[in-house]
C-alpha cells in the first residue's frame, strides 16, 4: 500500500465512478482499477461494491478512506513543514475574513506582519462565516477571521474584544443607546448571519420584529439605511465600512447581541510558519 493507491482510492470513493475518477486522476481506466484490485489483494478486504450506476464502499472500504485521508494530510503536512524549515519564513499565505471585520481587522495587522516577513505574500479569500468555515475545511485557507457564534468544534481560535450591535439609521443622532422595545415598530434590515439570535432575543421581549430585509452583507444593509429605508442592526465595528455622514447609530443594551471577532484555524492541520507567526499578531 502506498501513497499513489491511497490517493486513487479516495478519488474513486469521492466520485463513485471509476471513469470519473480516472478522469479527475488524469489517467486511463485500466490502470486506476488494476490499482484497486492490488490494494484489495494486499489488505485482504472487499473496499468496493461495484454497481451498474455507481460504485460504494464496503465498512472495510470506510474505515479505510478514513484512515487515507488522515494519512494524505500527514504527508500533505511533513512535505509543508519540511519546506518551511528549508526555506524560512517566506511563500503565501491564505486567509479567509468576512467582509465585516476583515477590512476593519486586518490591514494594519498585515502591514506589521510584512515589515517583520516582507517575503511571504497574501492570498484573502472572502464569504460569510459558513464560507469561511468551508475553506478552512477544505484547505483553501490557513486562517479564518470570522465573527462569534459559530460551531467551534475542530477549530482553535484566538477571541479578540466583544462588541455590542447597534441600530443604525438615516438622520439625526437620536440616543446613545436604546432598548429592543424601542425597535418595535421600525422596519428592520438585518444580517443574515444574526438572524437566529436577533429572532431569539425579540421572542424574549414578546415582539414579532418587522424585518424587510435580510442581507449578507454587512455593507448592504447600512447602505440600505443610508438610503432611509430602516434601521440597520449590525456590529459596532461595521459601522465604519460606509462612509456617509447621514448615518447614526444607538449602541443596543442587549448582552445577547453582543459577538467577538475570532481568528481560527483547523486543530489537527498542519499550520505553516508563516501562519503561526501570523497569529502572534492577534
Amino acid at each position: 500500500m502506498d501513497i499513489r493507491q491511497l490517493r486513487y482510492f479516495l478519488a474513486v470513493a469521492e466520485e463513485e465512478q471509476i471513469t470519473s475518477a480516472a478522469n479527475k486522476l488524469n489517467i486511463s481506466q485500466p490502470p486506476l482499477s488494476q490499482q484497486l484490485k492490488q490494494l484489495e489483494d494486499e489488505l485482504g478486504v472487499k473496499l468496493l461494491e461495484r454497481g451498474s450506476r455507481k460504485i460504494q464502499l464496503t465498512d472495510a472500504g470506510k474505515l479505510l478512506r478514513i484512515r487515507a485521508e488522515e494519512i494524505l494530510h500527514l504527508t500533505e503536512a511533513t512535505y509543508k513543514e519540511l519546506k518551511d524549515f528549508k526555506e524560512g519564513v517566506k511563500g503565501t499565505l491564505s486567509i479567509g475574513t468576512v467582509s465585516s471585520s476583515g477590512t476593519i481587522f486586518l490591514p494594519e495587522r498585515i502591514l506589521r506582519f510584512n515589515n517583520s516577513y516582507p517575503e511571504v505574500n497574501f492570498e484573502i479569500w472572502e464569504g460569510n462565516t459558513y464560507k469561511i468555515l468551508e475553506y478552512l475545511n477544505n484547505g483553501l485557507i490557513e486562517i479564518g477571521i470570522v465573527r462569534t457564534p459559530f460551531n467551534i468544534e475542530d477549530f482553535k481560535s484566538i477571541l479578540l474584544e466583544r462588541e455590542p450591535m447597534i441600530a443604525v439609521y438615516s438622520g439625526k443622532k437620536q440616543k446613545e443607546t436604546c432598548t429592543i422595545e424601542e425597535l418595535r415598530d421600525k422596519p428592520l434590515i438585518i444580517y443574515r448571519r444574526f438572524e437566529a439570535i436577533v429572532s431569539q432575543v425579540f421572542i424574549k421581549a414578546n415582539i414579532d420584529p418587522r424585518i424587510i430585509c435580510k442581507t449578507d452583507d454587512a455593507r448592504t444593509a447600512l447602505l440600505w439605511a443610508a438610503a432611509g429605508v430602516g434601521t440597520a442592526l449590525v456590529p459596532k465595528s461595521a459601522f465604519s465600512l460606509v462612509q456617509n455622514d447621514n448615518l447614526n447609530y444607538s449602541i443596543l443594551e442587549e448582552a445577547a447581541l453582543e459577538t467577538e471577532i475570532a481568528a481560527i484555524w483547523m486543530e489537527n492541520r498542519y499550520l505553516s510558519v508563516a501562519a503561526r507567526h501570523f497569529l502572534e499578531m492577534f
